[in-house]
């Protein structure tokens, strides 16, 4: 009787398969656009990946770093999204990724470390950043190129810039009517970032705040770290993209930093 069954079972399943309808041409492109469009949209509106071009936020970030950036977090609030999504203001200590508000580098994509935000008094002495008065206690520093004799980048904003630091024209003129006695005061829709890699880093005390709608999200994780050339951002030109683009098809395996891998940025 159990044989009889079985064999009724066997054949039962056997009909519901040939009866069961194939997926069409049409319905494969429409399950593959779909996929397409979700992606599209993860990439444009949610993440970003970006790849960090110099030596500025080291040791936090090297150069050859690929990171994938949260655009979502610091994007003005939606109504219709709004309670769902992780909305937040930024904060004292937040790497992010933003704009140059330098005109002369418009479109150019730079990450730094929050400082100060809006309201904060901000001075450095021999290279001690003080906030409101408290010098900060920051680990994450990278002093390596450090020189007591950049009394301008050491002594910001006490000690006048000169005409050969790399400053912007235009902060130049700005920067006086933001400082208040020994401090730097930032005003109100504006953000003062710095390098981690605090000898080498042009951040705000050379091109100034950085506008709230300038910024483009934070650095999540690390996905891919490759050992890449200091200079290798200025070579722009077919004939070295192609170049670098066969050293990391020769070299995936052995120059990539296989332990950043992963690696969550803070």
């Amino acid at each position: 009787m159990a044989n009889k069954d079985n064999k009724v079972e066997s054949k039962l399943g056997k009909i519901a398969e040939e009866e069961k309808p194939r997926e069409t041409t049409v319905e494969f492109l429409a399950s593959l656009a779909a996929v397409l469009v979700t992606g599209l949209f993860i990439i444009t509106f949610v993440v970003q990946a970006f790849e960090i071009p110099s030596s500025s936020m080291e040791n936090t970030l090297l150069i050859g770093d690929h990171v994938f950036v949260n655009r979502i977090q610091f994007a003005p609030k939606t109504n219709w999204m709004g309670p769902l999504l992780p909305y937040r203001a930024v904060r004292r200590g937040d790497i992010v990724v933003f704009l140059h508000p330098d005109l002369h580098y418009a479109g150019t994509y730079v990450v730094k470390r929050i400082i100060g935000v809006p309201g904060d008094h901000i001075h450095l002495r021999n290279g001690v950043v003080y906030r409101n008065g408290e010098a900060l206690n920051e680990p994450y520093i990278d002093r390596d190129q450090d020189s007591a004799f950049d009394y301008y980048r050491n002594n910001f904003p006490a000690v006048p810039p000169s005409d050969d630091n790399n400053m912007s024209p235009n902060w130049m003129v700005d920067l006086p009517m933001h400082v208040e006695g020994d401090d730097l005061v930032v005003p109100p829709g504006r953000y003062f970032a710095m390098g981690d890699h605090r000898g080498v880093s042009l951040d705000s005390r050379y091109w100034g705040f950085i506008p709230q709608e300038n910024v483009i999200g934070r650095p999540m994780f690390i996905y891919w770290s490759f050992e890449t050339p200091t200079d290798q951002y200025t070579k722009t030109g077919w004939g070295d993209r192609l170049l670098f683009l066969g050293k990391v098809v020769l070299h995936f395996f052995d120059e990539t930093r296989w332990r950043r891998t992963l690696q969550v940025v803070r």
